[in-house]
Formats: C-alpha cells, structure tokens, sequence
C-alpha cells in the first residue's frame, strides 16, 4: 500500500486518509491476505504527515472532521488482522511517524527520519503518538521527542529500537516485501493468532494474557493447516496451508 503524493512528501490529504480506510476495509474482506508493507511513493519521504496547506484555511469544523477520518484510518492500521510492516524512506514525520509506528514493526533506509513535531506548531501528536512512542522507546526519550520536536535519524531510531532494520537508501521496500514474504509462508491463522495475543496480551495483566494466549492456542490447533503442517514436518517438505 504506497502513499502516493510524491510531490508533497505524501503528506495526508483527507481522500488519502480515506483511501486507506477503504483500503484496510477490503483487506478484512480477504482471506488470502497474509501480510501488508505501507510505504510512501518517492525517496524523499514516508510521509511528512498532514497536509498543512489543505488544512490551512480549514474552520474549526472542517479540521475536526478531518481528523475523525484520519482516527478511524489509524485505528484500521493498528487492528489489522494480518502484520503491517512500514517501509520508510525518507521523512516520517507527525502523523507520517505514527502511520509508521501504528504499524506493527519498521523496515528504514538509513535516509529515514523519524519526529513529532506537533507541539513546535501549537498542535498535537494526534493519531497514536503520546500512546505509542513511550510504548515502543519508554517514557523518558518519547517525552523528549514529542515536548521538543526534535528528529531522529535513521541510526539512533535504530538503536533506540523504533525501527527492526536499517538498510542501505532506496532497499526499505524491497527489504520489507522480503519480511512479508516470510510471513506469507507461514500459517495464516497461526500468524493473525499470534498478532492478536501480542497486541491484546500487552494491554491487559499477565494473567490475562496468557489466557487470551491459550485460547490463540486453541484456535490454532483445531485448523487443517495445523494438520498439514505436522504432515508435512514428518515428510520432510513445505507445508501448503490454506488459512483453514
């Protein structure tokens, strides 16, 4: 799924807010969906995030509108059945950086860089920053992000763990497809189990959680795909798994 405004660092229109809506929408609908990579078009940038030239003349109404359609397509990314994995060139920033980070891991090139600068324009990181930053780097260094504004480049991202792989410029892409690949390979309901376990898991108790992990289990085992992934261990070949 490519943000595809180029000219204008991908920054987020409202059509585009509601073309990823209607675009996750019909990934539910699929059951050959294994994986999902998010990228922007262009090497400059991920996405530099809201279009502030649409918003500028915007009425109070007309922004709150707006940004209820950019809510609903973030909340469409980080509930995504299947792992969304961003591939990031260039500048992710504001709402581009929590495009990235709603997903569920980062692939960057080391041109990539990563910031929050909502507050340097008396505005807000509003679609999952203040609730994701601490989660992914903890609290201190995320406080200092989204207060100061400050980028991050492509090293220290990932050396502070906000980013899984780091490649050469123009290879995020391509890295990701690889990952995705990966992940197709692999039983699809096992997977989307998985994604569900982890996500849910980390927003309740330990006991909880290991709860919701058994019944993920429990799901699993029951599936044909469990059945031929065990045949096809003992025939020592690939498994074909149909998502049953």
């Amino acid at each position: 799924m490519t943000l595809n405004r180029p000219e204008q660092m991908n920054a987020m229109t409202t059509a585009m807010g509601e073309e990823i809506i209607a675009c996750f929408d019909a990934l539910q609908r699929e059951a050959e969906i294994r994986a999902v990579v998010l990228t922007g078009a262009g090497d400059r940038a991920f996405c530099a995030g809201g279009d502030l030239k649409e918003r500028n003349l915007m009425s109070d109404e007309t922004w709150r509108a707006q940004h209820v359609v950019f809510e609903q397509a973030a909340f469409r990314i980080l509930r995504c059945p299947v792992p969304v994995i961003a591939a990031v060139e260039g500048f992710a920033l504001a709402g581009g950086c929590e495009l990235a980070i709603l997903s569920d891991f980062i692939v960057a090139s080391e041109t990539a860089v990563f910031g929050v600068p909502e507050t340097t324009l008396g505005i807000f990181p509003g679609i999952g920053g203040t609730q994701l930053l601490p989660r992914i780097l903890g609290a201190p260094l995320a406080k200092e992000l989204i207060f100061t504004g400050r980028r991050m480049k492509a090293d220290e991202a990932r050396t502070a763990g906000l980013v899984n792989h780091l490649v050469p410029k123009g290879q995020a892409r391509a890295r990701a497809l690889e990952i995705a690949a990966t992940i197709a390979q692999n039983g699809p309901v096992a997977v989307r189990q998985a994604k569900k376990a982890i996500v849910y898991g980390l927003e309740t108790d330990l006991d909880t959680a290991m709860i919701l992990a058994i019944e993920a289990y429990n799901a699993t085992v029951v599936t044909e795909d469990r059945l031929e992934g065990v045949r096809a261990f003992n025939e020592k070949r690939k498994p074909h798994f149909r998502g049953k």
